[in-house]
């Protein structure tokens, strides 16, 4: 596997052109190939979650969530930060990798890991200790990671019911959008745009699942 930054850049290279046909969010995604610190990250993110892959049936990159996240934050967001755009890239290294938080801070510095180990889950809980705690956290994280949360957010509730997982029923696919309002409705008031959108795709989302029972 790649271990050296110049490889980084040719795995966000292929990332990047690869993402570009499935990301609904074009100019957010142009900035992520343009900007170089942002190709470094999706670099890094490609390598920790290669083989990974999305749980739909079209068996998507897995590095395709975190560069569309990147993306929902600078087209929806407005967010310029490149911090806070480099941990939306890198937000699921250290929960679905064997990333270290030593190596996350080493390579892209403290805030963008601090931000990332806000949006990380404690992955030895049980799964439904891990959503509860969502839900109970959302109020209490950062400005910047409460963006990130409500653009991972938006881009999950689009695939749950676009991308539908394997094996998901209607049933499960609701519950999923019943909890996910749940967790935003404590992000409320760190970014319009970002909340507006969520509600938009959220009752988009329903709607076609609902219509398919």
């Amino acid at each position: 596997m790649p271990v050296h930054e110049a490889q980084w850049l040719e795995l966000a290279r292929f990332a990047l052109i690869s993402s570009s046909v499935t990301t609904r969010f074009a100019s957010g995604h142009a900035m992520c190939s343009d900007e170089t610190v942002l190709r470094r990250a999706a670099g890094f993110a490609a390598w920790k979650h290669y083989g990974q892959m999305r749980k739909s049936e079209g068996a998507i990159p897995y590095v395709h969530h975190p560069i569309e996240v990147a993306a929902i934050l600078v087209e929806i967001g407005g967010v310029q930060d490149v911090d806070v755009l480099q941990a939306g890239l890198l937000h699921d290294t250290i929960e679905d990798t064997e990333t270290h938080r030593d190596e996350l801070e080493a390579h892209f510095g403290s805030r963008v890991c601090a931000i990332v180990l806000e949006v990380t889950d404690d992955k030895s809980l049980d799964k439904a200790v891990r959503k509860a705690r969502q839900v109970e956290h959302a109020p209490h994280l950062s400005n910047d990671a409460q963006s990130l949360k409500l653009a991972d957010k938006i881009s999950n509730v689009y695939d749950v019911a676009f991308n539908k997982p394997v094996d998901w029923a209607s049933k499960r696919q609701l519950e999923y959008f019943d909890w996910a309002s749940r967790v935003v409705a404590g992000l409320q008031g760190c970014n319009a745009a970002l909340e507006a959108e969520f509600d938009r795709q959220l009752a988009e989302s329903r709607g076609v699942v609902g219509r398919s029972i």
